[in-house]
């Protein structure tokens, strides 16, 4: 497996993940989504929001789209967790479809990131990429703890990549088109 093939199966899982914590999610008992929490940030609908916005900012970055900053600094959070998961899956399909189209040699090629006062860095797909996944894991294991003190059990998320775990996930990577 190359990296770049691992890349794109790491932009499926997120789509995948996604869907199963977003299910859960769409199953909690009114107040629980917005309800103050301890986590890094106070909420399941603050978390959610948080994952999103940064998945738009470095989306332009990957992309090249121009917007910079702005993509994450103009992200108007949603209230409300339908619209919110759809905008996500948005997002993630737009992820694997950025991923399907690199070719290995992308990988180390630079694109710009605007870091706002500290300038414009130029930073390789590659890392951005891994970070972006980093990011968002990182992310949803809070949400994931978060769920454990509602009236919607976890889910399980790490039941992707081995073929082991294929009986598991089946009928949703079907499902989703992966």
């Amino acid at each position: 497996m190359t990296l770049l093939d691992h890349l794109r199966r790491m932009a499926g899982n997120n789509l995948w993940s996604n869907a199963r914590l977003y299910r859960a999610v769409l199953a909690l008992k009114p107040g629980e989504f917005e309800a103050e929490r301890t986590s890094f940030f106070p909420s399941i609908k603050a978390t959610l929001n948080h994952i999103l916005a940064v998945d738009h900012l470095y989306l332009d970055f990957l992309e090249e789209g121009g917007v910079g900053a702005a993509a994450h600094d103009e992200f108007v959070p949603f209230d409300e967790p339908h619209a919110l998961f759809a905008a996500q899956t948005v997002a993630d399909r737009r992820l694997i479809a950025f991923c399907d189209g690199l070719k290995e040699a992308d990988l180390d090629r630079r694109v710009i990131t605007d870091r706002r006062e500290d300038g414009m860095i130029p930073e390789r797909i590659g890392d951005i990429l891994a970070h972006v996944f980093l990011h968002d894991i990182h992310h949803r294991g809070q949400v994931h703890a978060m769920l454990s003190s509602t009236s919607v059990a976890p889910p399980q998320l790490d039941e992707f990549l081995l073929d082991y775990d294929i009986k598991l996930r089946k009928a949703e990577i079907e499902w989703l088109g992966l």
